[in-house]
Formats: C-alpha cells, sequence, structure tokens
C-alpha cells in the first residue's frame, strides 16, 4: 500500500507524458496473493481504497491552498485515474501469470475438477474414482475430524465415497453406489453417535444432475446445520427455512409483520411466542399444546387470541409465515448461545 501510494503521488509531479515506473513491489505481491489463495478481488480492493484516499487528499488539499482549480483540478484527477488503471491491469496481469503458474497438489485438481463438474461443465471423471451415473447422496461437514467421520460413514454403510477438502475443518462428499437410497434420512444414526461436527445431508439422487442437485441441498441445510445443536440436518427436513434464511429482505419481513407486534407485551413476547411454538409443534391441537406447557386448555386459547389482536389477523391467514418467523427466531438464539459459550470456553 506504501509503495503504491508513493507511485500516485510521484505521479503528480511528473507531466502528463511520462508516468513513474511501477513499483517492482506491487508485481510482487500480486504473485504472493496468488500463490497463498487471497482472491483477485481482495487484492484490487486494497489498491481501490488507497486510490480513494489519494484522490481525496489530492482534492482537499486543491480547495485549502486555493493552487489548482476547475478544468486544472479535473487534468490532474484525470491523470491520476489513468495511472490507476495501469496499476490494475499490470497488477491483474501479474497475479493471473502467477496463478497459472502456481503448482497445485493432488487434492487441489480434484477440488478444482469437482467444482467445474458443479458448474456444469462436461468432463471425463475417470479420475475421480467415482461413478457419476449411479446413486448419489450429497454431503458437507464442518468441525474437527469431518473427513474421518465421513470415511467411516462410507465403510458402514458400503458406499464408495467422493470427498474433497475445502479448508481445515469443511468437507463436501458424495456417497455413491449402483443401488438406490432408502432415504436420507436412515443415515442420521449413523452420524449422531459423532459429536462436534455439523453434518447436512442432501437428498438421494440420481445420474449426474442427481449429484448436483443432491450437493446444492446440502450446502444450503448446512446453513441451519451450523445454528443447531443437532449434530446432523436433512435437507427436506429444512428445506423452506434454509431458503428463507438465506433471503435477507424476507427474513427481515417475517421478523417485522410477526414477531415485532409480539413483543409490546410486557415480558416482550416470550409467552406468546413459546405458545405459538408449543401449539405449531402439536401440529395445532390446542390440548396438545397445553400438556406441552404444563397449563389448562384455555390458557393457550386465551394466549392465541391475544396474538392474533396483536397481529391483527387470525392464525388460520398467517400460520405458515409466522411458524417459519419463530424458527428463524429460534435458529439466530441458538447460534448466538453457542457463539458466547466457545467465547466462555
Amino acid at each position: 500500500m506504501a509503495a503504491a501510494l508513493e507511485h500516485g503521488l510521484a505521479a503528480l509531479e511528473w507531466s502528463e507524458e511520462r508516468t513513474p515506473e511501477m513499483p517492482p513491489v506491487l508485481l510482487t505481491q500480486a504473485r504472493l496473493a496468488a500463490h497463498a489463495g487471497v482472491s483477485l478481488d481482495t487484492v484490487l480492493r486494497r489498491y481501490f481504497a488507497g486510490y480513494t484516499l489519494l484522490g481525496d487528499f489530492v482534492i482537499q488539499e486543491a480547495e485549502r491552498t486555493g493552487l489548482m482549480r476547475g478544468a486544472q483540478l479535473q487534468r490532474l484527477l484525470r491523470s491520476q485515474a489513468a495511472l490507476f488503471d495501469q496499476v490494475v491491469a499490470a497488477v491483474s496481469e501479474e497475479y493471473s501469470r502467477a496463478k497459472l503458474r502456481a503448482p497445485q497438489s493432488p487434492e487441489q485438481r480434484k477440488g478444482e475438477r469437482v467444482e467445474r463438474l458443479l458448474a456444469g461443465q462436461l468432463l471425463d471423471a475417470a479420475d475421480l474414482g467415482y461413478d457419476l451415473t449411479g446413486h448419489h447422496l450429497g454431503v458437507v461437514a464442518r468441525g474437527p475430524g469431518a473427513n474421518q467421520v465421513l470415511r467411516h460413514l462410507a465403510e458402514a454403510l458400503d458406499r464408495r465415497l467422493l470427498l474433497v477438502s475445502r479448508g481445515k475443518e469443511s468437507v463436501w462428499a458424495w456417497l455413491g453406489g449402483r443401488r438406490p437410497f432408502d432415504a436420507a434420512g436412515d443415515l442420521i444414526p449413523e452420524v449422531e453417535s459423532e459429536s462436534g461436527i455439523s453434518v447436512a445431508l442432501g437428498e438421494p439422487g440420481e445420474g449426474l444432475a442427481g449429484w448436483r442437485l443432491s450437493h446444492r441441498q446440502a450446502r444450503a441445510a448446512m446453513v441451519v446445520a451450523l445454528r443447531r445443536a443437532d449434530s446432523v440436518v436433512r435437507y427436506a427436513d429444512v428445506a423452506l427455512l434454509s431458503s428463507v434464511f438465506t433471503d435477507e429482505l424476507l427474513r427481515a419481513s417475517l421478523h417485522q409483520l410477526y414477531l415485532e407486534p409480539l413483543s409490546h407485551e410486557r415480558d416482550g413476547g416470550k409467552v406468546a411466542r413459546d405458545t405459538l411454538r408449543a401449539y405449531f409443534a402439536a401440529g395445532g391441537n390446542i390440548s396438545s399444546a397445553a400438556a406441552a406447557l404444563a397449563v389448562k386448555r384455555h390458557t393457550v386459547t386465551s394466549r392465541l387470541r391475544g396474538v392474533e389482536v396483536q397481529m391483527g389477523r387470525s392464525l388460520d391467514e398467517c400460520a405458515i409465515e409466522l411458524d417459519m418467523a419463530l424458527q428463524l427466531s429460534e435458529l439466530e438464539e441458538a447460534h448466538l448461545s453457542r457463539r458466547d459459550l466457545a467465547v466462555a470456553y
């Protein structure tokens, strides 16, 4: 950054026909970033920050001193913009060259091929050692020892395993074979005995299209798995929840429409939320909800009527939306609790 700013300052003293030579350290930094796996976007953002800082400085000094106004200042800023374009082009080119020259491990090459297949490219996948024409179950796992857990799972189920590491503790995997899966839920007991990892299961699929879809489902389910105390989550159980969670507008709107009205109660809406959760968990059966809450039936009925008054609509009209808002809130609360516990220990 210092070299880039010095380069920009030096250019202020040169004529428009000449520009200072590109500092070698900028090109060296581009190569180091490529080898370290830092994205080009991140590298260029740093230069943009420096360019913005220098531009603000030039304008402030011009205004303070009165030495440069109007057309003169515009010419100087255009010159700086042209210089910035040169830096971006040189750094991007050097980064790309370094990326092409960077040696790849077998695991990195496998990960790249898997990503290209997921992106829809038609490649020869024979070197993956995994049959893409059979039946598949996509799995995403995160946590210490996730690789080993998935290997044990594949052995226990007598399935072929395609496994790709995505960082120190994150893994993409597929369990495959010629015979169909009965159901993804049948795998949950095999994983629940393991602690310390989060596992998300897609739904069984067939062929290349099913291989891709099952993986996308597992990745979507991982959003929920990371925020739950459960060690494993199946996509079919959280499909709607995971989709809503990643939609920022919908998530904020559900909170505003269905939870904020309840917060005006003296207890901040805790009793109302607990009652609603018990009601939805009981499938809308008031007697079962009352038993779960250890209160009388008419107490639950009274609380639910109070909720309808607060929201200005009946539960029948918004049961799905309200249940979803409560589940999202519960996920956020659980995530904050787990994060606080991790900090405490």
